[in-house]
């Protein structure tokens, strides 16, 4: 019998996949300030867990001997100690192809938000106002020139949309062969990224928080922004350095940002950013249309059973050195 804890609900179409299976023991976490608390407790004697944005240090792995697999709920892994797990002989998975869409559509509905004023244009209608006459002017995204930090399977997808929209695409990712990105229809940032800041009418951010990426958006890339400029991420909160944005936004460094993540999650009463009429924010939420649920549940679940039948695809794992010690 295999115990495998859940910190989050699943879609029903996940939900199945483990009905149908006689040799699980399934815990459901209840979502709750002290999730953290009952992942300890939980995890001192399972053999896979299912994780959302929560983390998993090195001291809840040392805790749980007999854990063998984490599965995210999702393809970011920034809260979980990749050097341990693999240390201890855990399998890190990932859902990859799961929210590629959702987070793609979610970053161009950002963009535009920004460029149409949607959000300021709702409010004025339904306040009586009708038509904001005084802030800054709606712009279209045809002919505008972005550039796109991350050209993995959610940048290469935002990319495609804005030349689809009838901009300029600029790629940047190191991991990529400027051929293909070229081939792609876009232009490659061959130089340092800082090179193209100055050029793009809109950043859109698509790469992962690391050691490299964290605060990476500073004081000095947003000063090395055209003042018309516009910020948009749907990455992740810490790659950007929020008080420098902040101020960027206040003193017309860059003209407007669409955040769909925050520094801070979920952000606390009081952030400088709500009273900010140029910002556009949404709820760390691209990847909830029910649609991309399904199919990230599906995913999750299918890392812990394959992983039990010992048929994983190494293409859903972080570690997949780990493989070599768990293919018993």
């Amino acid at each position: 019998m295999y115990k495998l804890v859940f910190s989050r609900p699943l879609h029903a179409d996940g939900m199945a996949l483990l009905k149908a299976r006689t040799n699980l023991e399934v815990v459901l976490l209840a979502r709750t300030a002290t999730i953290q608390q009952q992942l300890a407790e939980q995890l001192r004697d399972a053999y896979g867990v299912l994780i959302g944005t929560d983390a998993m240090p090195e001291a809840l792995l040392a805790a749980a001997p007999k854990l063998r697999v984490i599965s995210r709920f999702g393809v970011g892994y920034d809260k979980v100690d990749v050097a341990a797990c693999t240390k201890r002989g855990v399998l890190l998975t990932v859902a990859n192809g799961g929210n590629d869409l959702s987070v793609a559509e979610h970053a161009m509905m950002l963009m535009l938000a920004v460029a149409r004023r949607t959000v300021e244009y709702d409010t004025s209608v339904r306040a009586g106002t009708w038509m904001i006459q005084t802030g800054r002017r709606m712009h279209e995204l045809a002919g505008r020139k972005v550039l796109v930090i991350g050209y993995g399977r959610i940048g290469t997808r935002v990319a495609s949309l804005c030349k689809a929209f009838g901009m300029t695409t600029m790629v940047s990712d190191p991991a990529f062969p400027t051929p293909r990105i070229a081939a792609d229809g876009h232009i490659p940032v061959t130089k340092d990224v800082w090179a193209a800041i100055p050029e793009a009418d809109v950043v859109t951010l698509h790469c992962p928080l690391d050691e490299v990426t964290r605060g990476m958006v500073n004081e000095a890339f947003l000063k090395r922004m055209k003042p018309t400029a516009w910020l948009i991420n749907s990455a992740r909160g810490p790659i950007v350095n929020e008080a420098a944005l902040v101020a960027a936004l206040t003193d017309g460094t860059i003209e407007a940002a669409g955040l769909d993540v925050l520094a801070h999650e979920p952000a606390p009463a009081g952030n400088p950013l709500f009273a900010l009429p140029n910002v556009v924010l949404s709820p760390h939420n691209a990847a909830q249309p029910l649609e991309c649920v399904a199919r990230v549940s599906r995913r999750a679940v299918l890392n812990l059973l394959d992983f039990i039948d010992g048929t994983i695809d190494p293409g859903y794992t972080v570690n997949p050195e780990v493989l070599g010690r768990n293919a018993t």
